[in-house]
């Protein structure tokens, strides 16, 4: 024990692993430890502080003890070169003396964030006073007065689903709770679309989507993807695009095509490129990459009678109407130049309206064959995956012909990853958006349905027949206003076929009597009957698994879902009719 010298500055480094010692504290008094000269600058590259940090930590930690004349010199020392002031003989250890100056007290920790519990109250009243406002209002004449709470309840859970006083399962769950307890829906009916295939594929499609991003299959892809394209986010985003309409004909089910096949791949390339919601980082690309590919997924659903499971029930519908069969070249051409036109601009509209922050990434390609190399011969995992994944494609292009279904054909994939031990059924029980959205996205096509069960949606169309009727419009403004309605309803729909079921007889019908052309008014519902699907996050097949990513937040979606049915309205209700003239089905 000695006096410490009263122009001595002594140095004490703490934190992150830097320099530890045992110190004993007397008055005016410290243990002082030898240390050789070469110890300090191998004990600092152990710690791994670089000299920037060190500069840091010794600033926040020097003390001075003694005369105050000579402070500003020894702190410029130890501030422009710690490496050095850690270089010295001996290393004083600070112990608490009398006449040193007193260590500021340490900062409070910051409060934890507090943790919502239950339902926020806002988003809930305003959700509930919804739901009233409808309830109390007498019924119009010629609605049953079931159709007119259950529309009521719907439109209560729609609001709530959009202001999310809770997680988007439990809000439709609860208004599923509120139709059983008023009497207007039995329990059979309120869970009857849980037994429809669209919800449950959704499902499967995230645990396929699980395989394929724990595998490493998701990057090998995403790797060769980025490779290729991977100069310019919008690159990467157009060859995605251009895939999934190279496919759309050959699979019927938008949901397996879009949820199955894409979203894992569109999901693996965005966490490979560092954009992922959990770390904050959702609008570097993911969230510009998820809104435009569920975006061409509506038009690519619209331009092939394949490409989406209800176009066939359109030209059915279309044949009992207007006496005349939609073949699928009909169709197909149709739709081929407005929808071409339609893939090539949303990407670059959805660019301007939601840019991506990692716009361009000339090193990318070359990084992505660096990863590529590193990962090495595919692991027998991944090869299990691939072979899964392609035996479930496959049966969803040709399963129709044998009588298997979308579903089937995924849960046939599902078991291969699951007896093989690729993926768990725990992983599959922990995958919370997966039975979240099964829930909310089942809850809303059973509440649809029943609207149209119970009559409103019929009465809804008559009352429209019935104006347009009346105002005596040329077939094309008669046609317009026809489409418009018809299109803008679908904030009502949660399935395209219950829609397609409800209106699309009645719409074909007025316009044919305003004098519409039949075939061009037929094809052109029957891609409309697509394209609304873009407005909303429960509207089509594809939607709830883009959504659910989290990449966008639901108030963006809706937005932007908005902005771009103006779009495509325009496009097919004005270059269409030019293009249709000029093949001569005009």
């Amino acid at each position: 024990n000695q006096p410490i010298p009263s122009t001595r500055a002594v140095v004490c480094t703490e934190g992150r692993k830097l320099i530890t010692m045992q110190s004993c504290t007397m008055s005016h008094t410290a243990t002082r430890f030898a240390m050789p000269a070469h110890s300090a600058p191998r004990m600092l590259r152990q710690s791994r502080l670089s000299v920037f940090s060190a500069r840091k930590v010794v600033n926040d930690r020097v003390s001075h003890f003694g005369s105050s004349a000579h402070r500003p010199a020894v702190l410029q020392h130890v501030r422009s070169k710690p490496h050095k002031a850690l270089r010295t003989r001996r290393l004083g250890v600070v112990a608490s003396a009398a006449a040193s100056v007193p260590a500021p007290a340490p900062a409070d920790p910051p409060p934890p964030p507090a943790v919502q519990r239950g339902a926020k109250l806002k988003p809930l009243a305003i959700s509930v006073a919804a739901g009233l406002l409808i309830w109390l209002i007498p019924p119009p004449a010629g609605v049953a007065i079931k159709a007119w709470k259950l529309l009521a309840i719907f439109i209560g859970t729609i609001v709530g689903i959009i202001t999310t006083p809770l997680p988007l399962g439990a809000v439709a769950l609860i208004g599923l709770g509120c139709a059983m307890l008023t009497k207007i829906l039995p329990f059979s009916a309120a869970f009857s679309a849980f037994s429809s295939e669209i919800p449950w594929l959704i499902a499967i499609a995230f645990f396929l989507a699980k395989g394929f991003i724990k595998t490493g299959l998701g990057n090998r892809i995403a790797y060769l993807i980025v490779a290729a394209f991977g100069k310019t986010t919008l690159g990467l985003t157009y060859s995605l695009v251009m895939a999934e309409a190279l496919l759309a004909p050959m699979i019927p089910s938008i949901a397996a095509r879009a949820g199955g096949i894409f979203l894992p791949l569109a999901k693996a390339l965005c966490l490979s490129c560092g954009s992922d919601p959990a770390q904050g980082t959702e609008r570097k690309m993911g969230a510009y990459m998820m809104v435009t590919m569920f975006q061409t997924s509506c038009i690519t659903s619209g331009m092939f009678i394949t490409a989406m499971a209800a176009n066939p029930l359109s030209v059915n519908l279309a044949a009992a109407t207007i006496g005349h069969t939609i073949s699928w070249g009909q169709w197909a051409l149709a739709a081929s130049v407005p929808g071409l036109i339609c893939l090539v601009c949303v990407p670059l509209i959805m660019y301007a309206l939601y840019p991506p922050e990692m716009k361009d990434s000339p090193e990318a390609p070359k990084l992505a064959k660096s990863k590529l190399t590193e990962l090495g011969p595919m692991s027998n995992d991944e090869k299990i995956m691939g072979a899964a994944l392609a035996v479930t494609v496959s049966l969803w292009i040709t399963g129709s012909n044998f009588g298997i279904g979308a579903v089937a054909s995924a849960i046939l994939g599902l078991t291969v990853l699951l007896v093989t031990g690729v993926i768990s059924w725990k992983e599959c029980l922990a995958e919370g958006p997966a039975w979240d959205t099964l829930t909310w996205f089942a809850a809303l096509i059973a509440m649809a349905d029943y609207l149209n069960k119970y009559g409103l949606i019929k009465w809804f169309s008559g009352e429209v027949v019935k104006v347009v009727s009346s105002l005596g419009l040329a077939w094309q403004p008669a046609f317009l206003v026809i489409a418009l309605i018809y299109f803008y309803s679908h904030y009502m729909f949660a399935s395209g076929a219950a829609h397609i079921g409800a209106m699309y007889t009645a719409f074909l019908s007025v316009a044919v009597a305003c004098g519409a052309p039949p075939v061009p008014a037929a094809i052109a519902l029957g891609i409309l009957s697509n394209l609304m699907g873009c407005l909303t996050h429960y509207g089509i097949g594809s939607a709830p698994p883009f959504f659910s990513q989290k990449y966008v937040d639901l108030a963006t979606w809706w937005k932007l879902g908005f902005i771009m049915s103006i779009f495509y309205l325009s496009v097919f209700l004005g270059i269409g009719p030019i293009w249709w003239k000029t093949i001569g089905l005009l």
